[in-house]
């Protein structure tokens, strides 16, 4: 069974891609960046924008019938890992009891603004 879970970001239909798939028992969500969908804005703040970044994977997991208990890996995507240290308190409150697989990488986004992207793995009644 393949689901496919849309966050409702103009980017998902011009791009072509879906904020999340499920697929059987896993949840794959999309590499997701600090834009507020409703009004397609960014924050020029890292920590802010992690902290809409969390609340985005959050909306598109509850969508899956997931949480952040299921996640199982975690991939952090910076233009410049100087920014992550900034960022811990933000993933600590989500990430700190799952304690996912994790890697952190430095690398171009997208767009100038983004700070981060953060894409999540997750199993389905894994807590």
């Amino acid at each position: 069974m393949r689901r496919l879970i849309s966050s409702g970001s103009t980017f998902e239909s011009q791009i072509g891609y879906s904020r999340a798939v499920v697929s059987g028992d896993w949840v794959f969500v999309s590499g997701t960046t600090g834009y507020d969908y409703s009004t397609m804005t960014i924050s020029d703040d890292v920590v802010e924008q992690t902290r809409q970044t969390l609340r985005n994977i959050g909306a598109a997991l509850e969508q899956a019938g997931a949480g952040f208990k299921d996640v199982v890996r975690v991939h952090y995507l910076m233009p410049d890992l100087n920014d992550f240290e900034k960022t811990w308190p933000a993933l600590q409150e989500v990430f700190g009891e799952v304690r996912p697989a994790a890697t952190a990488f430095q690398a171009g986004l997208s767009s100038p603004e983004m700070r981060i992207e953060i894409e999540v793995t997750a199993h389905l009644g894994q807590a």
